[in-house]
């Protein structure tokens, strides 16, 4: 696995306030980008021998059943895959919407001192004061689950919200698997300057081929959900209080020898070291049980049926139009090329017969071209051994043959001439989860080129974070989102 480690429980030397007995795990983080850069640094130890993270219950902020009746008119998807829209109609939803305080809206107007950070937490502050959001009495484990339709069927994934001790990626104890934006980062850490807050949890995942969360569910099933609604786009989502302390010793006793990797929130997870950096140097007499040694975590099983990747496909925009005149000539050096062409009337069975063709050869390396003006789709097989002739040296066999690496390192690299710069520019690239919406783009004219990819499979995903791999940014795109809003954590 990531590395050899003794099974032995750590127990903590330090009194933690956020709650009784503290969970612990040993865990990966997972999300976004480049080459083979391994993670695994000066590693530090407990006196067990062994890395250990942290998980333990807490008090939970919630929104006050009594005064908030509709659920769903307040809570919204991560803020990474709000766009400007959504904002808006999240605003008219509610005048409590969680949008206000985690993507609050900008004005020209804004300062230093008045800005959508600075208004967030003074809403906060005042949501709080008049009992619009409420912090539990009693620590707990919130156990959640969401109910959707994939591929005409019914799915229902769980998964649990704790907190995590921070630690450095060095350590190896939280590893991500992708690169992230440094801007988004930037945004992030002045509104948890500013609040003070967790608004929305980091998403992890773990093997779980005994159902650990099955005595959850068991628990859970006994009694009404303590919060129940359906989204706005029609996911059920249900939560319960788990505050039985001998529940909690049995999650920590079935859990503590499994490893975790995040699936989402590499942007959070490096925001709240930032914070804790930050709060260490200006707050006299800092300890190890301080609110910001943790950030809130939600977790479900690798096994879940619930547990979806979707491809995140590859938009891009204000390409010259030199490279998309020559770039299928240039792809043929690399790849074997499948041309399917159409016309205004058979668009639709073309995209279909495209699409199709991609899915069921999901087992080679295969990528879809849709260029800006022109009546055909392309697909795009890599020929036999390319990527390792060209990047065998710099690139490690578990991320050479990734569709995604392939997209990145060749494609926009070395055939359209992208530099570091270039792919960090979220104006030139962007991402989206539905090959119709990417493909639509184009088609419209917002966008030059389009690349349609098959999904990471979850066991390339768990391989190369267990080898402390990064893999290219937006290489998986885990359905469903883990919402914003149903449990705030205060720092």
């Amino acid at each position: 696995m990531l590395q050899s480690i003794e099974k032995t429980r750590f127990l903590p030397t330090v009194e933690m306030t956020h709650s009784m007995n503290p969970i612990f795990y040993e865990f990966i983080i997972i999300d976004g980008c480049v080459k083979g850069d391994k993670l695994r640094g000066n590693n530090k130890q407990t006196k067990t021998g062994k890395n250990m993270a942290k998980i333990i219950p807490f008090r939970g902020i919630l929104y006050n059943r009594h005064k908030i009746h509709n659920l769903s008119e307040v809570i919204t998807p991560p803020y990474d895959i709000i766009s400007k829209q959504d904002q808006c109609n999240f605003y008219k939803q509610s005048p409590y919407n969680i949008i206000r305080l985690d993507m609050g809206k900008s004005t020209k107007k804004d300062t230093d001192k008045n800005n959508r950070h600075t208004r967030a937490a003074n809403l906060l502050n005042k949501w709080i004061s008049e009992n619009i959001l409420v912090r539990d009495n009693s620590p707990s484990l919130y156990l959640t689950s969401v109910e959707f339709s994939s591929e005409n069927k019914m799915i229902t994934r769980y998964g649990l919200i704790a907190l995590v001790g921070l630690e450095p990626f060095n350590k190896g104890i939280v590893i991500p698997h992708e690169k992230t934006f440094s801007k988004v980062t930037a945004k992030r850490f002045e509104l948890i300057k500013a609040c003070h807050a967790n608004f929305s949890p980091i998403f992890g995942i773990y093997s779980d081929q005994n159902d650990i969360l099955g005595s959850l569910k068991d628990a859970a099933g006994a009694k009404a959900p303590d919060m129940e609604f359906i989204d706005s786009n029609s996911l059920k989502h249900r939560l319960w209080r788990i505050t039985d302390t001998s529940m909690h010793s049995h999650i920590t006793d079935a859990m503590k020898e499994k490893k975790l990797l995040i699936a989402d929130g590499h942007h959070r997870y490096e925001t709240a070291l930032k914070y804790k950096k930050w709060i260490s140097e200006i707050k006299p007499g800092f300890s190890a049980d301080h609110p910001a040694n943790y950030v809130m975590m939600y977790v479900s099983s690798m096994e879940d049926p619930g547990l979806i990747i979707l491809p995140a496909h590859r938009m891009l925009k204000k390409v010259q139009a030199s490279d998309l005149t020559t770039f299928i000539q240039k792809a043929e050096n690399y790849f074997e090329i499948t041309t399917i062409p159409f016309d205004e009337k058979s668009r639709e069975n073309a995209r279909a017969q495209f699409i199709s063709a991609l899915r069921s050869n999901n087992s080679k390396n295969i990528i879809g071209v849709f260029i800006k003006n022109r009546q055909e789709f392309y697909l795009l097989t890599l020929k036999p051994q390319i990527m390792k002739q060209m990047f065998g040296k710099e690139i490690s066999a578990s991320l050479i043959n990734l569709d995604v690496t392939v997209l990145t390192r060749l494609i926009l690299m070395e055939i359209l001439g992208f530099d570091q710069s270039m792919l960090d520019n979220e104006k030139l690239i962007a991402y989206s989860s539905s090959e119709e919406k990417a493909i639509h783009e184009v088609v419209s004219g917002r966008c030059d080129i389009t690349f349609i990819l098959n999904p990471t499979k979850i066991n390339q995903v768990r391989e190369i974070a267990e080898q402390g791999l990064i893999m290219p940014r937006k290489s998986t795109y885990f359905y469903p989102k883990v919402i914003t809003g149903q449990v705030i954590n205060m720092l």
